[in-house]
């Protein structure tokens, strides 16, 4: 170990959001009221321990509805789900608990309005996220997805006098600014949100990161590789010129990462519980750490009510 004294700087906030919280919840109630297995398309949360701990307790995750039995309990993901998947499942008679995180269906409630008045639709976001796959899916036609601003020139609207944007709800804030406006400029009468797209959680843990950045020699993410947020927060740091790197647990942590660094940044994506950082932390520790900083950072109170049908 280097000489100098070693200190964990801890990113505040960090780690599960309120719709991460509900999802997990819900599979959890549905579990203790009807009994294993509950089944639930695509992974609850992009997260391998919690995916892992919530098969240990009787959830079957699918991808394909046919999978299902007739008349079991289905859980939609957080990410949300397309039109035909909810058609589908209503058809096959399961019974359904949606776990979309409430500002993933907010978007999906506002274009179902505009479409209604006839809009089509420039979304920003990632190509094969679930999250993605789910919004557009909400329309059968009239939805355009771009991933960066060479994107943006290519774009073919059917046409342009009624034209909105929507946003993936986790992507990096930055990024998103710089494609919306390359959006703006090329659409110029573009219908925006009344309210960005991009989540609180998704911003709060990134403005943390742009804190925290100048203060460490080395930040850890916590985080699994399918989670879109964790990975702009590797993204971010590395932007700002500190090295990241993701650890879906702590036996991930290489020693070589914390050998010699006097400050060590941690932080933790959306999806990934508490109970992992402490691990990493302690991993920290053994190597060499002395003592743990909490930074100062925005307090998170969004609490998101449960489906009905779920109260126990």
């Amino acid at each position: 170990m280097g000489a100098a004294a070693k200190e964990i700087l801890l990113a505040e906030p960090r780690g599960f959001c309120a719709g991460v919280d509900r999802a997990i919840e819900i599979v959890e109630r549905a579990l203790a009221k009807f009994g294993r297995p509950i089944y639930v398309r695509h992974e609850i949360v992009h997260n391998t321990y919690v995916v892992n701990d919530l098969k240990s307790k009787g959830a079957i995750f699918i991808e394909e509805l046919d999978e299902v039995p007739p008349g079991a309990t289905l859980v939609f993901s957080a990410h949300g789900v397309s039109k035909a998947v909810q058609d589908e499942a209503q058809r096959r008679g399961f019974n359904v608990f949606d776990a979309t995180c409430p500002l993933v269906t907010k978007v999906h409630v506002e274009m179902a309005k505009l479409a209604r008045e006839g809009y089509e639709f420039i979304m920003i976001g990632h190509k094969g996220h679930p999250e993605v796959e789910g919004t557009m899916g909400q329309l059968d036609h009239g939805i355009h997805l771009v991933e960066d601003v060479a994107d943006v020139a290519r774009v073919q609207p059917g046409q342009v006098e009624k034209l909105a944007v929507v946003t993936q709800t986790t992507l990096s804030v930055d990024d998103a600014a710089e494609i919306a406006a390359a959006v703006r400029r090329r659409f110029p009468s573009i219908r925006e949100p009344k309210q960005q797209d991009i989540c609180y959680a998704t911003q709060n843990r990134q403005d943390a990161v742009k804190v925290m950045a100048p203060q460490v020699e080395v930040l850890i993410v916590v985080g699994s590789p399918t989670s879109s947020n964790s990975n702009r927060l590797a993204e971010l740091a590395r932007k700002l010129g500190v090295e990241a790197h993701m650890v879906d647990s702590a036996e991930e942590l290489k020693p070589a990462w914390v050998e010699g660094r006097t400050r060590v940044g941690l932080t933790a994506g959306a999806s990934a519980p508490e109970l992992l950082v402490n691990q990493v932390i302690e991993r920290i520790k053994a190597l060499g750490a002395v003592s743990v900083r909490r930074m100062d950072g925005v307090q998170e109170s969004m609490k998101f009510p449960l489906p009905k049908g779920l109260k126990l």
